[in-house]
Formats: structure tokens, C-alpha cells, sequence
């Protein structure tokens, strides 16, 4: 009896084990999807560039100008899970990502999946961008072509147990990585709103920053773009609803001005880590700081996501 016992518990452990590392198995980016990177345009590029607000985590503190363009890594992000550093994503080829091919940083963009074959932290905003048109992504692969090697690796993050085992990183994508919409606009709603919604659900990543986060660190899409705590702790995102306790007294020009200009309606500036965000939206076009806006007064309404203080 004891044996049977022994027997059945051996094979329920091995039969745990197998549905684990099938569970957690880092998947690449289907072949369709592989089949629609086509070479990219590196003008197109430069606007995912800044909407993706690449430079901003990929460049030290105090970057400006040109060095905006020297992915070298940047400063470390504290967390309750531990720290994340941003990597080198200069085209160094062995300190950077200068010897990544297409599908390789598609892949790395859209799924989370190192060319090696490893989950990537989600502090890396992957679970934004899989909503990107893979044209994009090849766009934006062609305009990071153009910038400079800097040659030395960034430091190792430093994430506490359990979250250090990148294989678990494979369950928590079967929970929170999708390329499906966040949000269902209405049937019929401005093709503006719609261009909105993939600048600030895609490339923008707003909801990571700016939507509470459940213990497992998923984003509760129930209150999306509602305010969250900071990450780092010391502060609270704010929310960006069309709550009275958002922004809900601002006009779609007084958004779209926002991001051009920094100035809030009630001609404040804007302030903390958003600086570097408006700086990169104002690299982009007004019919997509308009897009923006019409998405951002579409969206449900919330009462913020971040306890009182």
C-alpha cells in the first residue's frame, strides 16, 4: 500500500513538473506575425522611438540631446520585487543589442523573450507592446540601426526570491499578456479615439505607470489609468480618467497642449518622471497628441486607484 502510495505521489510530482515547464515555456511571437516583419523605415522609427519612450529608461539620469540617443542603460528602478536596471540597447554588438536580428527584437518587443531564450523582467513594458503592429516594430528596429554603439553592460538587476526565477515569469504572461485591446471602444468611435488607444495601450505603455497593480504586479485593467501607487514608492501616479478626481475638467485641446507643451489648463508645469514622457509625446505629431486625447476623454471614468493620502 505504502509502495502505491509512493508510487502515485511520484508521478503526480513528475506530471506537476512537466505541466510547470509547459506552463512556463518562453513563447516566441507566432509565424504570421514573423511573416509580417518586413524590412522597416527608419524615419517611420523615430516617432515609435519616443512614443515608446525608449531613451527615458535606456539612458542615464539627466540625459538631453544627443545622448538621448546612447542607449547605454539607464538607472535602476526600486521595487517591492527588487531592483531592475535597464539594460544597454545600443548597437554594441556584444554589450548592446547591435547583433540582434529582426525577429530576434521582435520577439524581445512583443513576447517578452530574449534572443537566448529567456523570459524578460516586465518591467521591460512588453506587455504593451505585443498590442503593436509588427510594421512598427520593424520600423522601430530600422531607426535604432542608426544610433550609436556604446560600449560597456549594464549591471545586473537585483530582484529578490522568488521573482528571480525567470522561469515563473512564463505563468505570470499566461495571466497578464495579451494583444488584445484593453479597452472596447464603442462601435463607430472616431478614428482618432481608435489611433488614441494604440499610441497609449501600445507604444505609450501609459497604463504601466499609470494603473493600479495586484500583488502578482499585474495591472487591474478594471481601473485602467485610474492613478497608482509610484513604484518606487514615495508618491502616486496620477489618475487620468475623466474623473472629477482626474482630469475630467480638461478639454480634449487642453490635453492635446499638455503634451505639447507641459502646461496644464490651470497653466501648472508638469512635474516628477511625467517630464520625460511629455518631452518624448512632443516629439510627435499633433494629430497623434490629438488621438491621444480623444482616447483619453473616451475612456471609462474611475476614482483613483491609489489609497488617500
Amino acid at each position: 500500500m505504502l509502495k502505491k502510495l509512493a508510487l502515485g505521489v511520484a508521478v503526480l510530482a513528475v506530471a506537476a513538473a512537466g505541466a510547470f515547464w509547459w506552463l512556463t515555456e518562453p513563447r516566441l511571437l507566432h509565424a504570421e506575425a514573423i511573416a509580417a516583419l518586413q524590412p522597416g523605415d527608419a524615419a517611420r522609427g523615430e516617432r515609435i522611438f519616443w512614443a515608446g519612450g525608449c531613451a527615458s529608461c535606456h539612458t542615464p539620469a539627466g540625459a538631453e540631446g544627443d545622448a538621448l540617443l546612447r542607449l547605454s542603460g539607464g538607472a535602476g528602478l526600486k521595487t517591492e520585487f527588487g531592483t531592475f536596471v535597464p539594460p544597454n540597447i545600443s548597437q554594441h554588438p556584444t554589450d548592446g543589442i547591435g547583433s540582434w536580428t529582426l525577429p530576434q527584437f521582435a520577439d524581445a518587443v512583443m513576447s517578452g523573450v530574449s534572443p537566448d531564450g529567456r523570459h524578460f523582467y516586465p518591467a521591460f513594458p512588453y506587455t504593451s507592446y505585443a498590442r503593436m503592429q509588427p510594421s512598427d516594430v520593424a520600423d522601430l528596429y530600422a531607426f535604432m540601426k542608426t544610433l550609436p554603439p556604446v560600449e560597456g553592460k549594464a549591471a545586473d538587476s537585483d530582484i529578490a526570491f522568488p521573482f528571480n526565477i525567470r522561469r515563473g515569469i512564463g505563468l505570470w504572461k499566461q495571466l497578464y499578456l495579451s494583444d488584445r485591446p484593453v479597452i472596447a471602444l464603442a462601435e463607430g468611435a472616431p478614428a482618432n479615439a481608435l489611433a488614441g488607444r494604440y499610441l497609449v495601450e501600445g507604444p505609450g505603455h501609459c497604463g504601466e505607470c499609470h494603473t493600479p497593480r495586484n500583488v502578482a504586479g499585474g495591472t487591474d485593467k478594471g481601473q485602467w489609468l485610474a492613478g497608482a501607487a509610484a513604484a518606487e514608492g514615495g508618491g502616486n501616479v496620477p489618475n487620468i480618467t475623466s474623473d472629477e478626481a482626474g482630469i475630467g475638467s480638461w478639454s480634449e485641446s487642453d490635453i492635446a497642449n499638455y503634451l505639447e507643451t507641459g502646461f496644464t489648463p490651470d497653466f501648472d508645469t508638469v512635474g516628477g518622471t511625467m517630464v520625460e514622457v511629455q518631452q518624448n509625446i512632443a516629439k510627435l505629431t499633433p494629430e497623434d497628441r490629438q488621438a491621444i486625447a480623444a482616447y483619453l476623454k473616451a475612456i471609462p471614468a474611475h476614482k483613483n486607484g491609489y489609497p488617500a493620502r
